[in-house]
C-alpha cells in the first residue's frame, strides 16, 4: 500500500495559520493521489494499491457552558472531542477560517489539525484544483481513461464510501464518527464532494462561482431579467459587483460583453453576478417540480450559503387575487413527498422573521407602496406545494378541501420543497411568488394570457428578489441564522 509521509497533528489558535494547514495537508494528499494516477497511465504494469487521506480538524471541550446564548452556531453543545473531515479548503476558506475563529474565541480551546483516516476516493481527487496543477485531465476524462487500463480502478484506489456519504448528520440521526467523536460540522467531507461534483454536472458551472446568497426560479423569463440586472451593476462601479458568470463558466466582466451559452443547457442552469468572498446572488432556473427542487438544494446546501429564496409563479387560490399579484409565504402545506423520508411532514417549517422583513421591505421599495396600501397586489399565508402538476384533471374535490381547510393562498411545484430543504440544512429560506394562473376561478395558463403577464411582472419579481438578498448581505450572519433552524444537539459549524 502507497501512502504520503502522515505528519503529526498540529494544535492551533490562530484560525488562518489552521486553514493555512488543512490547504496543506489536502494538497499533498490529493497530488499524490494525481501522481500515482499517472504513474498508472504510464505504466500500469507497475502499478500498485494507492490511498491518501483526506484532514480532519479536532476539539475537545470539558464544559457545559454555553458562551453566548443568543448564537445558533460557533460553540460546542457539551463536553467531549469534536471532529470532522475537510475537503477543498481552498473553496472554503472563508467559511473555515470563519468558523475555527468562532470555536476559538467561544472556547479558548486550541484546535489540532492533522490527517483523518478516512481515504479520499480517486473520483473526487482528480475533480480538485491539486490535481489539475499536475496537467492531468478532468474528473472525466480520467476516468474514461481508466477504462482502457486492463485492471480495475477500484482494485487500487479507494472509490465513493456511501456509509460516509449519506444525510446522516443533518438528519438528526444521532451519529457518532467512527473513533466515537462527535461531528463538528454538518456534513462529511465525501459528502461534501459527492454534491460538489453534482452541482457542476447539473448547473454547468464550477461550485467556486456560487455566491451566498441563491435565488431559486421555475422560468427562464428570471434569468433574462437576472442577466439584464448583472449588466447594469457591472456598469455601475459603486455596485460591488464585479463579474458575471454563466453555464459552461462563460464569464464575463464588462456590461456589453457577450455571453455565449453552451451548445445545450444543463438541467439546472445557474447564474452568478459575483462580489469579493462569495457576497453576490446566484440564480438557478430549477425548471418545474419539487424533485428538481430537492436535488439542487441537496447538493447547494454543502456550500453553507446565507439564504437562499424562491422567486417563481403560482397558482392563486384566492378570487381577490389577480394575476402579477404576489404572494409571501408564511407557512407551507407540503404535499410535494420529496422529503418524507427525511424530514417527516408533520414537522413544521416556521417563517423566519429576518427573512419576511427583507422581503416585505423589498417588495414596499420596488413597487412603492408601504403599509395597508401593500395589501392591494400582495398576501402572506400558506403556500401549498404539491407533485402533481395537472391536479386540476382529475376530481378536484379533495385537493380543493385540503387546500381550503389549511387556508392556502397559493399552490406551486416547488416552494415548499425549497424551505423544507432549507430548514433541514439549516439554510435561511422564504419564498416571494406571483401569481400567474387562477385555475380554481377559470384563469388558465395559456400562451396568449401569459406573455403580458411575463412582459410586465418578471423584471419587477426578479428585483425584488435581489433587493432582498441585499438587504440580507448586510445583516450579521449570526443575526441571520436563526436558532429556529437548530435542533437539541447540533453542530458546533454552520
Amino acid at each position: 500500500m502507497q501512502t504520503p509521509p502522515a505528519p503529526e497533528p498540529q494544535r492551533f489558535t490562530d484560525p488562518d495559520a489552521a486553514v493555512e494547514r488543512l490547504l496543506a495537508l489536502y494538497q499533498d494528499s490529493v497530488s499524490f493521489l494525481a501522481r500515482r494516477f499517472a504513474d498508472l497511465l504510464a505504466e500500469p504494469a507497475k502499478a500498485s494499491r494507492c490511498r491518501a487521506f483526506y484532514p480532519e480538524i479536532r476539539v475537545t471541550s470539558i464544559s457545559h457552558a454555553i458562551p453566548d446564548s443568543r448564537l445558533s452556531f460557533g460553540y460546542l453543545s457539551g463536553p467531549g472531542t469534536y471532529a470532522t473531515t475537510i475537503t477543498r479548503p481552498d473553496l472554503f476558506r472563508h467559511y473555515l477560517r470563519q468558523q475555527l475563529d468562532l470555536l476559538i474565541r467561544n472556547h479558548g480551546q486550541p484546535v489540532t489539525i492533522g490527517l483523518s483516516d478516512t481515504p479520499i476516493p480517486l473520483h473526487f481527487a482528480m475533480a480538485g484544483p491539486a490535481a489539475g496543477s499536475t496537467g492531468l485531465p478532468g474528473t472525466d476524462g480520467a476516468m474514461a481513461a481508466g477504462t482502457d487500463l486492463p485492471l480495475t480502478l477500484r482494485d487500487l484506489f479507494d472509490v465513493p464510501d456511501l456509509s460516509v456519504t449519506n444525510d446522516a448528520i443533518v438528519n438528526g440521526e444521532g451519529v457518532r464518527n467512527p473513533d466515537g467523536s462527535i461531528p463538528l460540522a454538518p456534513f462529511t467531507a465525501q459528502r461534501v464532494d459527492y454534491s460538489l461534483a453534482r452541482l457542476a454536472h447539473y448547473t454547468a458551472t464550477n461550485p467556486e462561482h456560487f455566491q451566498n446568497h441563491v435565488l431559486f426560479t421555475n422560468y427562464q423569463f428570471y434569468v433574462d431579467a437576472f442577466e439584464a440586472y448583472a449588466r447594469k451593476a457591472l456598469a455601475d462601479p459603486a455596485s460591488g459587483y464585479d463579474a458575471f458568470v454563466g453555464p459552461g463558466d462563460r464569464l464575463i466582466t464588462a456590461p456589453d460583453a457577450p455571453l455565449p451559452g453552451p451548445e445545450r443547457l444543463p438541467q439546472m442552469p445557474a447564474y452568478h453576478l459575483k462580489r469579493a468572498r462569495g457576497q453576490g446572488i446566484t440564480l438557478v432556473n430549477i425548471g418545474v417540480g419539487p424533485s428538481n427542487a430537492k436535488t439542487a438544494t441537496d447538493h447547494i446546501a454543502v456550500l453553507r450559503p446565507h439564504a437562499w429564496l424562491m422567486v417563481g409563479h403560482c397558482a392563486g387560490l384566492r378570487h381577490s387575487q389577480r394575476l402579477g399579484d404576489f404572494v409571501l409565504a408564511h407557512a407551507y402545506l407540503r404535499e410535494d413527498n420529496v422529503l418524507n423520508e427525511d424530514l417527516p411532514v408533520w414537522v413544521p417549517i416556521p417563517a423566519l422573521a429576518e427573512i419576511q422583513i427583507a422581503l416585505e421591505q423589498a417588495v414596499a421599495e420596488v413597487t412603492q407602496l408601504s403599509g395597508y396600501d401593500l395589501k392591494r397586489i400582495m398576501r402572506t399565508g400558506t403556500v401549498a406545494t404539491i407533485d402533481n402538476r395537472n391536479w386540476e384533471l382529475r376530481d378536484q374535490s379533495g385537493p380543493v378541501q385540503r387546500l381550503s381547510q389549511s387556508r392556502a393562498i397559493a399552490l406551486d411545484m416547488e416552494s415548499a420543497t425549497i424551505a423544507a430543504n432549507g430548514f433541514r440544512f439549516r439554510v435561511p429560506y422564504g419564498t416571494l411568488l406571483c401569481v400567474s394562473d387562477k385555475p380554481l376561478h377559470g384563469e388558465l395558463k395559456l400562451p396568449g394570457m401569459a406573455s403580458g403577464f411575463y412582459r410586465t411582472q418578471v423584471s419587477r419579481h426578479l428585483m425584488i428578489g435581489v433587493r432582498a438578498m441585499e438587504r440580507l448581505r448586510e445583516m450579521p450572519l449570526e443575526r441571520i441564522h436563526s436558532r429556529k433552524l437548530r435542533s437539541f444537539d447540533e453542530t458546533a459549524f454552520l
